[in-house]
């Protein structure tokens, strides 16, 4: 049986991996700075996190939703502790995609009202309304496109009121770094727009935080940069640092029914082991402060770097903007430098997300390949 040919692939098969390298079949050494889109939060192969969920499977991996399970309890308590949320309650699933789709189905429920509004350039999941709420036609199915979008571009405050006014609106999701869109971000002023507009006309604000929670940026939410409180907050990707885990923090002012919200694998044994080995090592190796510091670092050395024209992001979700087409700086650093980077739908952009226990190093390292990269493709 072959594979269903979905994916573009590099011409590298890991077999190992540790901290901030990974190592092909051949024993060859690649420095990783996107992390798997941003997955890899504290490491590969962290010796807390494999201790922890080493333990957890020696006892019970997984039973389903209908027991208790005191982890999660534990999980709700800590991400309450690291991100300040303490009044918000915690929903588990098993990806962003199905964060996004409980955000924006909650939103429905809370509001009774159907119709989303997202953002230029915005990506959400590539599941029903999540896809929907994607800004990328050619993986919204016709199916998917049956679901009520309205795409704005960031901070036009009049559009976002003019639509919130027709009174259909459950939901306004955003991201406070845009991911895959480009590392594009709203203005202040918009931020707290979108906040006051979704409370004056009923509907609910959902932060996505599937790329740019759990530490990344500097904060624990990106979103967190302004003084707003979202009614949902979507999470996944850094939160199990590999183990498929995701998230919603609800707002007390939404409340819970049985059976509103459900999953099989959501909130496992060994989901909870591995997000809250990670809190523990965010906290403890203060990895949100190291991402914050090693951004400002970046930013530094970026300026010397010619052909780059803008830097984009905060803490280690960073970007570099070319006036070319990154695709063959990308292959060229991954093949002759041996160097992971990212791309997105800004083709000019080269994104980095590397694991939060990345070093100053490590940045060095880079900055010099790619400036012989930056030559090599040139020529």
């Amino acid at each position: 049986m072959k594979l269903f040919d979905v994916y573009p692939l590099y011409d590298v098969t890991p077999v190992r991996a540790k901290d901030v390298y990974v190592y092909d079949q051949n024993g060859n050494e690649y420095l990783d700075l996107y992390g798997g889109h941003a997955v890899i939060s504290i490491g590969h192969g962290h010796p807390r996190y494999l201790e922890r969920l080493t333990q957890q499977m020696h006892q019970i991996g997984f039973y389903s939703n209908a027991i208790q399970n005191p982890l999660q309890h534990d999980l709700a308590n800590a991400i309450g502790e690291q991100s300040c949320c303490h009044d918000y309650q915690l929903f588990l699933c098993s990806s962003g995609a199905e964060a996004n789709e409980n955000a924006l189905k909650l939103a429905s429920f809370h509001t009774d009202k159907a119709r989303i509004i997202a953002f230029d350039h915005a990506f959400h999941g590539r599941t029903s309304a999540a896809v929907a709420a994607t800004d990328n036609p050619s993986i919204n199915a016709p199916l998917n496109q049956q679901q009520k979008v309205t795409f704005l571009p960031f901070n036009d405050e009049k559009a976002l009121e003019n639509e919130l006014k027709k009174g259909d609106v459950c939901a306004v999701i955003f991201e406070a770094i845009q991911g895959v869109g480009g590392l594009d971000e709203p203005s202040e002023t918009f931020v707290y727009a979108m906040e006051r507009l979704c409370n004056e006309y009923s509907a609910c604000l959902i932060a996505d935080e599937v790329q740019a929670g759990f530490g990344r940026t500097g904060t624990f939410f990106a979103y967190q940069k302004y003084r707003i409180e979202p009614h949902i907050i979507c999470m996944a990707k850094g939160m199990g640092n590999g183990f498929p885990v995701g998230g919603i923090l609800v707002h007390p002012s939404i409340e819970a029914k049985y059976g509103m919200l459900g999953t099989t694998f959501g909130g496992n044994h060994l989901a909870c082991a591995a997000s809250l080995a990670v809190l523990d090592v965010l906290k403890e190796e203060k990895l949100q402060a190291h991402a914050k510091d090693l951004g400002e670092y970046f930013y530094q050395k970026a300026q010397n770097i010619d052909g780059v024209k803008i830097i984009k992001g905060r803490g280690l979700m960073l970007g570099l903007e070319f006036d070319f087409e990154v695709g063959p700086l990308r292959k060229e650093l991954i093949y002759t430098h041996r160097i992971f980077t990212g791309g997105s739908s800004n083709k000019n952009l080269l994104r980095i997300l590397p694991p939060l226990t990345v070093e100053q190093k490590h940045i060095d390292f880079f900055f010099t390949q790619l400036e012989i990269a930056l030559k090599t493709i040139a020529a």
